[in-house]
């Protein structure tokens, strides 16, 4: 079936909002195997935001879901697909760092710690996604953010969201997969 981007959008929505995890990769992937997320492509602007956002709830983060995922949806609607290589930033990251945003509220004109976090957090998995190489992968960026945004929120905050060693379970539907070049690389049994 073919979904529009507003209607995937509707989907995450639905879908986080069941979830009770504190581990955003968990709750990431239980939606990235539904038929209304393709292997690459700008629903991962929301999702991985939406999934961090609710992880962090469950872990005691003191948000409004619904209000965070509803400013989440607005901004993350405006990224392009293939920010990746045409803007040089990951649209997974920026999905983060735009709930970052929205968490600690901060916005252009922040003169706070929250501004320089955020900077300091999709700086770091940037520069993560910068030695890996391409070509793109939202599975593995979405890993790479997810896990990056983790730890930050653990040591800034002490918010203790949930962690895991994480292998890849879409590499066999990846065309451009870097299979050993890729941290989360499942080799087959």
């Amino acid at each position: 079936m073919n979904y529009t981007l507003e209607e995937k959008y509707r989907l995450i929505k639905e879908s986080v909002k069941k979830e009770n995890s504190k581990n955003p990769i968990s709750i990431v992937k239980k939606i990235m195997h539904k038929d209304f997320i393709n292997i690459h492509g700008p629903e991962h602007h929301f999702l991985d935001g939406a999934a961090f956002l609710v992880a962090y709830k469950n872990a005691g983060g003191d948000i409004d879901l619904d209000e965070a995922l509803e400013e989440l949806s607005k901004r993350s609607i405006t990224m392009p697909g293939a920010m990746c290589g045409l803007w040089g930033i990951c649209g997974s990251t920026a999905s983060i760092g735009a709930s970052l945003a929205i968490i600690h509220n901060t916005s252009p004109l922040s003169d706070n710690e929250f501004y320089s976090d955020n900077m300091e957090f999709t700086s770091k998995v940037i520069e993560k996604m910068s030695k890996i190489g391409g070509p793109r992968c939202c599975k593995r960026n979405a890993f790479l953010s997810l896990i990056t945004a983790s730890h930050f929120v653990i040591e800034k905050y002490g918010i203790a969201m949930e962690i895991e060693e994480e292998k890849c379970e879409f590499s066999e539907f990846n065309k451009q997969c870097l299979k050993e070049r890729c941290p989360f690389y499942k080799l087959p049994f």
